[in-house]
């Protein structure tokens, strides 16, 4: 069945198209939004062209203050996949409607106060409640008692870590890694100061979903499937048995 609105006879008759004939019908609304663009386009060196870029500026400003906003990668800590010099765009809302953070986001946060006074750009490994251990037998990162392989993101050449650490992270906070984990100040070397190395979730700025400079390095950030087998928190999984709720 075809569900596309048809136009009727009455809907024709009822709303005429306005062509230039009829343009004398405009509203006196109209009339006075023609006038204040046309007294503001007057008033401005350039006359209509600078107002069009004004407008353009104010959107940009807009769209980078609240929705997408490049950050330029200024170290080696996230390489091989991210190189110093990359421009990457960061989702702004990602985490603005309910959603949080997950394991293997990559994530770019402002420091201050935990990790220094800038902004950083590094994995998820740990949500709030997850217990991360490094290492285990065959020296890879654990969490929550599940063996994560990360050898499709690592640095070639990297271990998971060099620094061995057992921590179990607060509700509410991200414990973050760096891919290049021999060239990366992270989460690891912060345990024994404020925070515990544990970035506040209310600190993450946004997720980098792009690559987007140099057009030769153009792409898209995807959650490795690294993660995807760990379990829940032991926390939470006892918490969901209290209350009745079954995974």
């Amino acid at each position: 069945m075809d569900t596309e609105a048809q136009p009727t006879e009455r809907d024709r008759s009822s709303h005429p198209v306005r062509s230039e004939e009829n343009s004398d019908t405009e509203g006196p609304e109209d009339r006075s939004r023609f006038a204040l663009v046309s007294r503001a386009a007057e008033w401005l060196p350039g006359g209509r062209i600078t107002l069009t870029v004004l407008v353009c500026l104010v959107f940009l400003l807009l769209f980078s203050r609240f929705v997408i906003q490049p950050f330029e990668i200024p170290s080696r800590s996230m390489e091989s996949g991210l190189r110093i010099g990359d421009r990457v765009l960061v989702n702004k809302l990602a985490y603005r409607f309910g959603a949080e953070p997950r394991r293997g986001d990559v994530v770019v946060f402002d420091g201050t106060g935990y990790f220094g006074h800038a902004d950083y750009i590094k994995r998820v490994v740990g949500v709030g409640r997850d217990h991360v251990v490094c290492c285990d037998k065959e020296g890879r990162i654990e969490v929550n008692g599940r063996s994560v392989d990360e050898s499709t993101f690592l640095y070639p050449g990297d271990s998971p870590s060099t620094v061995s650490f057992d921590v179990v992270v607060p509700e509410g906070r991200l414990f973050v890694m760096g891919d290049h984990r021999s060239d990366s100040s992270d989460s690891r070397d912060h345990l024994g100061s404020p925070g515990g190395g544990m970035v506040p979730v209310g600190r993450v700025i946004g997720r980098a979903d792009w690559i987007a400079w140099p057009s030769d390095h153009w792409t898209r950030l995807e959650r490795p499937g690294a993660y995807a087998r760990v379990p829940g928190a032991p926390m939470a999984n006892a918490l969901n048995k209290a209350d009745g709720v079954h995974g």
